[in-house]
């Protein structure tokens, strides 16, 4: 049985990857609208695979006998004006997440809990390319997103990323 913060901090991650699957898609709607159906791509999938995070936090619950409770998920608040709007409030939610995913890391480290440690560890590898792949983002859309013809690039560059269901093999 898992410790009673522990799985209350697990419960509150799974509501947060599904708000960061709702704030991704509330990404590739903005994308969309500017014309930039290749960024729009790049945050569905990123959107599927937050909502598979969530899944995976859920699923290591039940697994442990703990009943899930589900919160409403907040409406993504951040206000865009531009491409880099979104680049910026991803990368900052990125760190975010990583915050979180350490903070219960540290509650599993004090109990002792070996299990849920092992468990964390693919989010933490996870959230460095998370992290990485949101960073070399901005970098390219700095490098390239002012030239017409480099953000037309960019743009078919993330339209061929397709969707992958994690393993957790990493």
């Amino acid at each position: 049985m898992l410790n009673k913060k522990i799985a209350e901090l697990i419960n509150d991650q799974v509501n947060k990857e599904f708000y960061s699957a709702y704030l991704y898609l509330d990404f590739a709607n903005f994308c969309d609208d500017e014309g930039l159906d290749g960024f729009a791509n790049w945050y569905e999938v990123q959107a599927q695979e937050e909502r598979d995070h969530a899944m995976m936090f859920r699923n290591y619950l039940k697994d442990n006998g703990v009943k899930v409770t589900l919160e409403a998920i907040a409406k993504p608040d951040k206000k865009l004006t531009k491409v880099m709007d979104a680049l910026q409030a991803g990368l900052e939610h990125e760190r975010y997440v990583t915050s979180l995913i350490n903070n219960i890391y540290h509650e599993a480290f004090a109990e002792k809990d070996y299990k849920t440690m092992q468990f964390l560890d693919w989010f933490i590898k996870e959230q460095l390319e998370e992290e990485k792949n949101a960073d070399d983002l901005i970098k390219k859309m700095n490098t390239f997103g002012s030239d017409a013809r480099g953000l037309y690039l960019l743009n078919q560059e993330l339209a061929a990323r397709v969707y992958t269901a994690p393993s957790t093999n990493k």
